[in-house]
């Protein structure tokens, strides 16, 4: 993975980089780009940052304020939104890729964001204004240091969350300890929506669910197909305008059956996949599809 990362000097040639003896530069691949992503680390992989979002254009300026101006492009799944989230994208980011969304849930809007990008790194970022995408560089450096999953956790040392209830909190507790039971984990969160991770994982866990709970089946298929998993401590705030459609209750039911297949899916017989999400047509900057 050397190759994707090096120290960022200010005023290096972009085309030189430090020889392995220190004593001089040697030249990097013709054509080759590195992003200064901080003061001291500079990548090659471009960055894909895909927001699933269903009338969240008041939310949209704190998402996109916080955004690093290095990444490569910003993929909006607009869930057929009823206010001006789409215009509010634009306006904020004029090169975002706006995808419709022609069907319904959290995992199928972001299936169909994925297949829109053409990063090599894609993060996932809510689109409520609870996650700060400053945290972004934490999530790429652990990828091009050695990791094909980075998964944000709130309950990791240095995480935190101000939108979670106490019954959620042990909800997300009880089910985490059960994935780490029968899988074979060793995750401090498992219902958390800000994770990143290189585009090839995608073919080895297959994502096959449209609901809200296609975090959990990531977790869960990451850990089946041996991926390198590198927990990100990360601070989720309150949803800034508009209402959560969580239910603790219910979502929970909805996470313990999707664990419950997928370890029936590790003991026994292959169960036949959802059908395959229809191919979404991606929106230019200046065009609405």
């Amino acid at each position: 993975m050397g190759s994707f990362l090096r120290p960022a000097v200010a005023g290096q040639d972009p085309l030189l980089v430090p020889s392995t003896n220190g004593n001089n530069r040697r030249p990097i691949k013709k054509g080759l780009t590195y992003r200064a992503i901080s003061s001291h680390l500079a990548i090659t992989p471009p960055v894909s940052v895909v927001i699933p979002a269903m009338n969240e254009a008041e939310n949209l300026p704190y998402v996109f304020k916080t955004l690093p101006e290095w990444i490569h492009e910003v993929v909006l799944v607009d869930g057929n939104s009823t206010d001006d989230t789409v215009r509010v994208a634009r306006e904020l980011w004029p090169d975002v890729k706006v995808v419709r969304q022609t069907g319904k849930g959290k995992g199928d809007a972001l299936i169909a964001g994925f297949a829109a990008c053409t990063g090599d790194i894609i993060v996932m970022v809510d689109a409520d204004g609870s996650a700060d995408g400053a945290e972004i560089v934490s999530y790429v450096s652990a990828l091009v240091s050695g990791a094909d999953f980075a998964k944000g956790s709130r309950f990791a040392n240095g995480g935190g969350t101000d939108d979670m209830t106490a019954i959620r909190k042990l909800g997300n507790w009880v089910l985490c300890a059960v994935v780490n039971a029968k899988f074979g984990a060793r995750y401090t969160d498992l219902c958390y929506g800000y994770n990143a991770f290189w585009r090839h994982c995608l073919d080895k866990i297959d994502l096959d669910c449209t609901g809200f709970e296609v975090e959990t089946l990531m977790n869960i298929r990451v850990v089946k197909a041996g991926l390198r998993v590198q927990e990100i401590p990360s601070h989720e705030y309150e949803r800034i305008h508009g209402l959560s459609n969580l239910s603790a209750v219910r979502d929970g039911l909805r996470v313990l059956r999707v664990i419950l297949k997928e370890h029936g899916k590790r003991h026994g017989r292959r169960r036949a996949a959802l059908p395959a999400v229809a191919p979404r047509r991606v929106a230019g900057p200046g065009e609405v599809s």
